[in-house]
């Protein structure tokens, strides 16, 4: 069991940062912003899908900032919604990422990559949150902390 585990890790430690190191292949998002910025407002669900909460986190930039694709999908909303412009990208395994307000610079249908322009922030945000508002869900109401998909991989360590 302990050889198993052990070379386990072994393999994971030189075939994950071979996939991670290159955007087209990883599992891991990128920063949708061109350089890491301050989270304004963290991920804060709901106990229920009904009841409210912030199903995604603020972040903190500027009017006319470029807003890009943190992995490869295809975009699937590009346009206003309720008052504000939204873009919404379908990413594998059913995983979509949504930005707003972002005046969209692509197009229902577009086909992305990481790092992919797909919009510029269009306004300070709604309500009492300010910047870009970065949202990320499976299906219609598992939301996950967007700032997860970022992480690096998990490695069983043998003690």
């Amino acid at each position: 069991m302990l050889l198993t585990v052990i070379t386990v890790a072994a393999m994971l430690s030189i075939v994950v940062p071979a996939i991670a190191a290159n955007p087209m292949t990883s599992p891991y998002w990128i920063w949708p912003t061109v350089t890491p910025v301050q989270v304004t407002v963290p991920f804060d669900p709901p106990p229920q899908p009904w009841n409210s909460g912030h199903r995604g986190v603020d972040l903190k930039v500027a009017i006319g900032d470029s807003i890009l694709s943190p992995a490869p999908g295809t975009v699937v909303y590009a346009g206003v919604l309720v008052d504000r412009p939204v873009i919404s990208v379908l990413h594998a395994g059913g995983l979509r990422s949504t930005y707003e307000p972002v005046d969209p610079l692509v197009n229902v249908g577009a086909i992305v990559e990481a790092g992919t322009p797909i919009g510029t922030v269009s306004r300070e945000g709604a309500g009492e949150h300010l910047g870009l508002h970065w949202g990320a869900r499976f299906g219609k109401n598992e939301y996950i902390d967007p700032l997860r998909m970022m992480a690096g991989p998990s490695i069983l360590k043998p003690w």
